[in-house]
C-alpha cells in the first residue's frame, strides 16, 4: 500500500477522530471502501449551524473588519465562497441542496456581462479569485452551467503570454489599493512573467472541471507550475519560498499541497522529475503523530491538521499506490 512509503501510518489517526465526516472521506477516498451518499453528512449539526447563518440572499455574513466597504469590496461574496468550500468539500453539499443553488445565485449575481465574477477585490480583476470560486461551483455540480463556461473563456482570454495568470491590481503598492478599487479595471501587462500564487488559484477551476482537466492549455499550465516548486514568486505579497509549505483544507492560497492535488487531476505521472520532488518534501515532513500541519487557523484548532493530512492523504494515495 502507498503507506508504506510513509515513515508513519497516518490512517488509524484520521480513523480515531471524534469527526465524522472526516471518518467518512477517510474510508471512501483512502482506503476505497464502498460508502453510502455524502448526503447523510448534511444533516450532520456543524453543517446545520452553518446551514442557519445563511441570509435570505444566498448570501453569509462577514463579520470581520471592513476597510472597504466605501470602495465597493464585496465581503458578503468572499464570506459566501469561503463558506461553500467548507459545505462542498467537507459536508459533500451540491446544488440538488436548496442552500447551495440559492448561494449560487449570490455569487453569479456578482458575475459581468465579460464573464468575470468581481466585488471582493472591488471593481479589479480577480484572476485568482475568479479559480477559486468557480472550483467549489463546479464541484457543487455547476460544471455544465453556461455562466460557469463564460468564466472559464474569460479566465482563458487573460492568460499572460507565457501561458500562466497575474492579478493586475497585485503588482502596484498597497498603499495604492484604494485608490485604484475606484478606478476602471486595470488590464494584464502580458508580457510579463506569472505568478504561480495567482496561476495555482486559477488552474483548480479546470482541475475541477471533467472536461477542461484534460485540455492542452490545463496540462501546459502544469507544467508551468511544477517548475516553480520551492521558489520565489515573481511578485504579489505571498513572494517568499515558505509559501509552497502553508497548508490548509479546504483549500485557498497556492501551495505545494494545492499544485499536487491539481496535478494529480490532471492524471501527471509519478515518474515526473518535479512531482517526485514534492513527493518528497511530503514524506519528509510528515509529523511524528501521523500528521501534516495545517498553517492557518486558531491556534491548537488540531481538526484542521487532520483534514490538512486527509487532502495530503489523498495525493499521496494515487502517485504512491
Amino acid at each position: 500500500m502507498w503507506t508504506e512509503n510513509l515513515r508513519w501510518n497516518p490512517i488509524p489517526v484520521l480513523l480515531g477522530t471524534d469527526d465524522k465526516a472526516l471518518i467518512y472521506y477517510t474510508e471512501r477516498d483512502l482506503l476505497s471502501l464502498d460508502n453510502e451518499s455524502a448526503e447523510k453528512l448534511w444533516n450532520f449539526p456543524i453543517a446545520r449551524k452553518i446551514l442557519s447563518r445563511q441570509r435570505s440572499d444566498g448570501s453569509w455574513f462577514y463579520k470581520g473588519i471592513r476597510p472597504g466597504d466605501e470602495f465597493g469590496e464585496a465581503y458578503e461574496l468572499l464570506e459566501t465562497w469561503k463558506t461553500l468550500r467548507v459545505l462542498v468539500e467537507m459536508f459533500g453539499f451540491n446544488r440538488s441542496h436548496p442552500a447551495i443553488s440559492h448561494s449560487a445565485e449570490f455569487i453569479f449575481s456578482y458575475q459581468t456581462g465579460g464573464g468575470d465574477i468581481r466585488g471582493i477585490l472591488s471593481n479589479q480583476y480577480m484572476p485568482y479569485y475568479m479559480g477559486a470560486i468557480l472550483e467549489i461551483l463546479i464541484k457543487a455540480g455547476y460544471e455544465k452551467d453556461e455562466r460557469v463556461e463564460k468564466g472559464i473563456k474569460w479566465l482563458l482570454n487573460k492568460r499572460q503570454e507565457d501561458g500562466g495568470w497575474i492579478s493586475p491590481l497585485l503588482l502596484h503598492k498597497m498603499k495604492d489599493y484604494y485608490r485604484l478599487c475606484t478606478q476602471p479595471p486595470i488590464e494584464p501587462q502580458r508580457d510579463m512573467p506569472f505568478s504561480h500564487m495567482v496561476t495555482g488559484m486559477v488552474i483548480r477551476a479546470f482541475t475541477a472541471h471533467p472536461c477542461y482537466k484534460k485540455t492542452p492549455e490545463a496540462k501546459y499550465v502544469g507544467k508551468l507550475l511544477k517548475g516553480r516548486f520551492f521558489q520565489k514568486d515573481v511578485y504579489t505579497s505571498r513572494k517568499a519560498e515558505s509559501y509552497w509549505f502553508k497548508f490548509q483544507f479546504p483549500f485557498w492560497w497556492t501551495s505545494l499541497l494545492t499544485v499536487m492535488d491539481s496535478l494529480m487531476r490532471m492524471e501527471f505521472s509519478k515518474q515526473d522529475e518535479d512531482i517526485q520532488k514534492g513527493l518528497k518534501w511530503l514524506i519528509e515532513n510528515q509529523s511524528e503523530d501521523g500528521l501534516w500541519k495545517a498553517s492557518y487557523g486558531k491556534s491548537g484548532e488540531a481538526i484542521q491538521d487532520y483534514w490538512t493530512t486527509y487532502a495530503v492523504c489523498r495525493v499521496l494515495k494515487y502517485f504512491l499506490d
